[in-house]
């Protein structure tokens, strides 16, 4: 299957990627392009622009979560239907894990044998841009870089002094403008839900981009490594239900772990706020932004039915804002009653208290088997003061967890975490399996 495909990269954060990304996306949506979106790198927020402008879900791809091989799976199978993928990077261009090349937006590139554009911020230079996007192009030569945006181009004649020494194809001058940037919080940009009009900014840059000189590179990319694509396990009819918790305090999620949920088990989306909580065999909870919905989340009567649940033996999985919800109590201008499910209570920091890969294996047996190894992902700003008897399933060779090394603290049926799990399917299988179990028990 040959997918037209190309990568937006930025010389850094900050630069405008997002923003041109998600505009490119729109521009070619609105002419009539099935625009397939994807983003480098764990992050939950940018997909939900993608989503909602592409009308498909955004993926993630991440060699160290899914590795080389799952990172062209996913590419494969999200592409099915498409016209033209666009992938939108992560951080400056080459910026990997631990000073190196490992899931830098290069090597993204290179695993997906797709070419870059490279987005500029000119702001208070002119020639000197040239001479950083040299050494762009020329720090791995393995990298296709086939283009430059350059963003926040001041006037007219800012322009013409950048162009006098360009170096690459220069496929996009975008002014400044203050009404294309999205406003950011503690834990990044706004969620797309949150921004009235996201396809406003596909108008723009439609306007001072070259989108077909963009569709060109994105054809001429080179046939993808031949690799055999996934395939999702399937049971037949599902025999359990699982309820997903989906709403504006619980939203991280990524689409890959949904889907493989979905193969063997049917999801049941709710909102802790203010539903009744489904009859299900199974719950997840993933992360986002308990802390903005505190008094929302102690006054719902779902918060006492979940609790039940758990003492009953329910399985229950949850995420960092799931952690924190499943927690005693959830601390900040004052202390709001949560779960209290778990031996622990959650307080926000105002400070980032982790961020990071994660690399764990669960070392009791439970919902997943002692043993299982797991990868994922920690971006949090509380912390949690555990009781004195609180166990933990996973221990970390990568990563903070919760405390001295370990994450995945339990009760009962269920575990809490901070990480955010990328599901092998194995992971998935223990869920679903747990499910299974407790609607026999029933």
């Amino acid at each position: 299957m040959f997918i037209p495909r190309i990568v937006i990269a930025g010389t850094h954060s900050g630069c405008g990627k997002t923003t041109i990304a998600s505009g490119l996306m729109g521009a070619l949506v609105s002419r009539g392009y099935v625009v397939q979106p994807f983003k480098v790198g764990p992050d939950f927020i940018d997909p939900t622009h993608h989503t909602a402008i592409c009308g498909r879900p955004s993926r993630n791809l991440d060699p160290f979560m899914m590795g080389e091989h799952g990172v062209i799976q996913t590419f494969q199978r999200a592409c099915a239907g498409a016209d033209v993928a666009v992938v939108e990077g992560v951080m400056g261009m080459y910026d990997g894990l631990e000073g190196s090349d490992t899931c830098s937006t290069a090597h993204v590139a290179k695993i997906l044998s797709a070419p870059v554009l490279l987005i500029v911020d000119v702001k208070g230079m002119s020639r000197s841009a040239n001479a950083m996007i040299k050494g762009y192009a020329g720090f791995d030569l393995s990298v296709e870089l086939a283009g430059v945006v350059f963003n926040r181009v001041g006037s007219p004649n800012h322009r013409r002094m950048i162009e006098a020494s360009l170096s690459l194809p220069a496929l996009g001058w975008i002014p400044k403008r203050e009404d294309l940037e999205v406003k950011s919080r503690h834990l990044g940009l706004k969620m797309a839900g949150e921004i009235k009009d996201n396809g406003r900014v596909g108008d723009i840059i439609g306007k001072y981009v070259d989108i077909d000189a963009v569709l060109g590179i994105a054809k001429a990319a080179n046939p993808l490594p031949d690799v055999a694509a996934d395939s999702m396990p399937s049971a037949g009819m599902p025999e359990v239900t699982i309820g997903v918790a989906s709403d504006a305090a619980f939203c991280f999620y990524y689409r890959d772990n949904l889907d493989l949920l979905s193969a063997g088990a049917r999801l049941v989306y709710f909102s802790p706020m203010g539903d009744v909580l489904p009859d299900v065999d199974a719950l997840y909870f993933g992360g986002g932004y308990p802390e903005l919905y505190a008094k929302e989340l102690e006054a719902s009567g779902c918060r006492e039915r979940v609790k039940k649940a758990i003492d009953d033996g329910m399985p229950v999985y949850a995420e960092c804002g799931g952690l924190m919800y499943l927690c005693e109590g959830l601390s900040l201008d004052k202390r709001y009653r949560m779960v209290g499910a778990l031996p622990a209570r959650a307080e926000m920091t105002g400070r980032i208290q982790a961020l990071g890969y994660v690399k764990a294996e669960t070392v009791k047996d439970g919902i997943f088997p002692a043993g299982m190894g797991l990868y994922g992902h920690e971006f949090h700003y509380s912390r949690l003061e555990c009781g004195h008897d609180a166990g933990f399933a996973y221990k970390l060779s990568r990563g903070r967890g919760i405390r001295d090394g370990y994450d995945g603290l339990y009760e009962h049926n269920t575990v809490g975490a901070y990480t955010h799990a990328y599901f092998s399917q194995g992971f998935t299988a223990s869920m679903i399996g747990a499910a299974k179990i407790y609607k026999k028990s029933k």
